[in-house]
């Protein structure tokens, strides 16, 4: 097994130059999958883990998603980013101090939002959201961890579609101490390759679902890495909602045909 500061090394050479796709396991078993289908980085989804502990997104504890870090970065050899939702605090300090829990589970990158839990303002305030970037840099480089640390503007997530405000927020994330920049939500190739020439030379993640560009249009646009979020778990739900109605609702199983071999489950998890 690789140590934490080989996939911390290894995480920080793939941001140097062209684009690779991160994808999002949900749990151990979904981790090793994808690693064994020969990713070379992953990324934690809020969303997916959530639902695999039958909670909403956005209502898990620190400590789970620390058991769930430590579980997934122990599981696999490859950089695992997680997805640290907003830090599970309001005030600066109390993001350092989690970023720094949240770094001792074995991450070689993590990420922090600036989207509230509160209806009537949906993002953290500009200084405020920007001395969180601070603070969770501050505790990465306690230790000199390495930790790759992504900051993210919510905005087009939380009903604000405003290229100039995400930009405005990922440049000063930028440079707040942020080694990546992500702004979930954005889709056209146009506002793709603003953000990119906004905080260039530091790689921007993009958030690619069903229906969005290709490994190689995101790369030509100036992408360095894509991830997919909780898509991969929806997949997975999509594929057991589907023949648990069919079992409730009709008494009948033809969809448990359509199921993935269990001897090639085994035949992956067994190591051979």
């Amino acid at each position: 097994m690789l140590t934490p500061a080989d996939k911390r090394a290894m995480f920080r050479k793939l941001h140097e130059s062209g684009c690779f796709i991160i994808p999002n396991p949900h749990d151990v078993g979904s981790a090793r999958a994808l690693q064994h289908l020969g990713f070379k980085a992953l990324a934690s989804t809020s969303a997916g883990f959530a639902w695999a502990i039958a909670k909403a997104d956005n209502h898990v504890t620190i400590d789970e998603v620390c058991d769930h870090l430590t579980a997934i970065c122990a599981a696999v050899d490859v950089p695992v980013n997680a997805d640290f939702e907003g830090g599970f605090a309001v005030e600066p300090e109390k993001v350092g101090v989690n970023v720094a829990r949240g770094v001792k589970t074995g991450v070689a990158g993590l990420s922090i939002e600036d989207s509230t839990v509160e209806a009537k303002k949906s993002l953290y305030d500009f200084a405020l959201a920007v001395e969180r970037i601070k603070a969770a840099r501050k505790a990465i480089d306690a230790d000199n961890s390495g930790v790759l640390l992504t900051g993210r503007c919510e905005a087009y997530l939380v009903g604000q579609p405003d290229l100039a405000l995400v930009i405005e927020r990922l440049t000063a994330y930028a440079a707040a101490g942020a080694d990546c920049l992500y702004a979930p939500g954005i889709k056209t190739k146009e506002d793709i390759a603003a953000v990119v020439k906004a905080v260039h030379p530091k790689p921007v993640n993009l958030l690619i679902g069903a229906s969005g560009l290709s490994l190689k249009e995101a790369g030509d646009l100036g992408v360095r890495r894509i991830s997919v979020g909780g898509s991969l778990a929806r997949t997975a739900w999509s594929g057991f909602m589907k023949a648990a109605r069919e079992m409730a609702d009709k008494g009948t199983f033809t969809e448990l045909a359509n199921g993935y071999p269990g001897g090639e489950l085994n035949k992956m998890f067994s190591g051979q």
